[in-house]
């Protein structure tokens, strides 16, 4: 039981064991840049020591949020919400100045709605089949961090524009669970196929799936940046749309959007009128590994010979505490040979919106990330989340490196199927 008046801040004991886990300390061994220093700012802040100077406020940008020091703390510091309240009340207190906040302004006008996105998959058709962006490239005009983001673009094809997800898949067979399915973002739009995979594979397990129509964004992306009333307003739609389908669980194959759906009770705890509702679609959420790997495979698993690196995404292994649950999805194909990548802990640098604000940092981290992969030798790489596939290709691709990337439930989908490959 917490003493009268303890603050949560004051649970780190300044023990040191998150500087090793951390990446921006690992990166500059910078004392500010580590968990328990930025906890030092906020309490600097909190007892009126400190203002909010571009210093400190540089402090928490730096910051990816990974919260792998969660995992490493042995005080239960919960590091993710006192980083979450600092950047909403950064947001408040310092305002953003010229291209930062054009920068920012940007992303959130567009990441969010996937029908938006979409629009930018068009331009971005033209922009790379064109031969422009081979000509932008070529020349070297571009800026040092438009370079960098023009590097993190996916590639586009017509099945971005095209994807159009059912609103119901029935089950093969004896239907076991009746599942709703979270479409994002993202991930619905640059990663159609990791959606279509889902499905089959749900289908295939005995799972009847419904998409409710009319979703956006889970609100992830803005409660990490600390715009927390824009991510609440995308939380309380996205629930409504969800409370009357009866489902056995709420499914969802981002990690980044997991970890923050299993958060909305916490978010909504002080809202009488919206608490229960959040707390009752909190406790469905599971990522589809999470579920499948607590559902007895019913579905034949087909031979895939490949050596695969599982990568960690943060928010699935972290946050979510997810680390068993895809490994022993793959371990059950016939043929593959599962990679545990060294220092698999350590972030790759996507971190939601991280390697857009702060491209050189992420690329910094993805780089150790990179190195590690590649010394594992691997045929295929699995990741859980659309950020992190986008930032170890990119990385691998200035290495001139050629390696493909799927999410964990693309591979399962090719072993149910029995097809040649992905």
């Amino acid at each position: 039981m917490e003493a009268l008046g303890r603050a949560p801040l004051d649970d780190c004991v300044h023990c040191g064991f998150c500087l090793p886990v951390c990446p921006t300390w690992v990166s500059w061994a910078e004392e500010m840049d580590s968990p328990r220093g930025r906890i030092d700012l906020m309490r600097g802040l909190a007892e009126g020591k400190i203002g909010w100077t571009e210093p400190v406020a540089a402090h928490f940008d730096r910051c990816l949020g990974c919260m792998a020091c969660v995992t490493a703390c042995p005080s239960g510091v919960k590091y993710g919400v006192l980083i979450e309240e600092t950047r909403a009340r950064l947001e408040h207190n310092h305002p953003r100045r010229g291209f930062d906040r054009l920068r920012r302004e940007m992303i959130f006008a567009l990441f969010p709605y996937p029908g938006r996105l979409r629009a930018l998959c068009v331009l971005l058709l033209l922009y790379t089949k064109s031969g422009l962006q081979w000509l932008v490239r070529k020349s070297g005009l571009l800026p040092r961090r438009l370079g960098l983001l023009d590097a993190l673009l996916p590639p586009v094809g017509l099945e971005q524009l095209t994807e159009d997800l059912p609103v119901r898949i029935e089950a093969t067979g004896a239907r076991r669970a009746r599942v709703g399915l979270v479409s994002g973002c993202v991930q619905r739009v640059f990663f159609p196929k990791v959606h279509a995979a889902t499905l089959r594979v749900l289908s295939a397990e005995g799972c009847e799936t419904v998409i409710p129509s009319g979703q956006g964004c889970c609100g992830a992306l803005s409660m990490h940046a600390g715009r927390e009333e824009e991510s609440l307003a995308f939380a309380r739609q996205l629930i409504s749309g969800f409370e009357t389908g009866g489902f056995d669980a709420i499914l969802v194959n981002a990690a980044g959007c997991g970890s923050h759906l299993k958060d909305y009770g916490r978010l909504f705890a002080d809202d009488p009128a919206w608490a229960p509702r959040a707390a009752n679609f909190s406790a469905k959420v599971k990522d589809v590994t999470e579920f499948l790997a607590g559902l007895p495979p019913v579905a034949p698993r087909h031979p895939v010979e490949a050596r695969v690196a599982y990568h960690d995404a943060c928010h699935l292994a972290h946050a979510q505490g997810i680390r068993r649950e895809p490994r022993d999805l793959l371990r059950q194909i016939p043929g593959l040979t599962l990679l545990e990548i060294p220092d698999g802990d350590q972030c790759c640098g996507s971190a939601g919106i991280y390697n857009l604000v702060e491209p050189e940092s992420a690329d910094e981290i993805g780089s150790r990330k990179v190195e590690n992969i590649l010394k594992t030798a691997p045929d295929l790489l699995a990741a859980a989340n659309p950020g992190c596939s986008l930032q170890i290709g990119k990385l691998l691709r200035q290495r001139g490196k050629s390696l493909a990337s799927a999410h964990p439930i693309e591979i399962l989908d090719v072993s149910i199927a029995g097809r040649p490959g992905l």
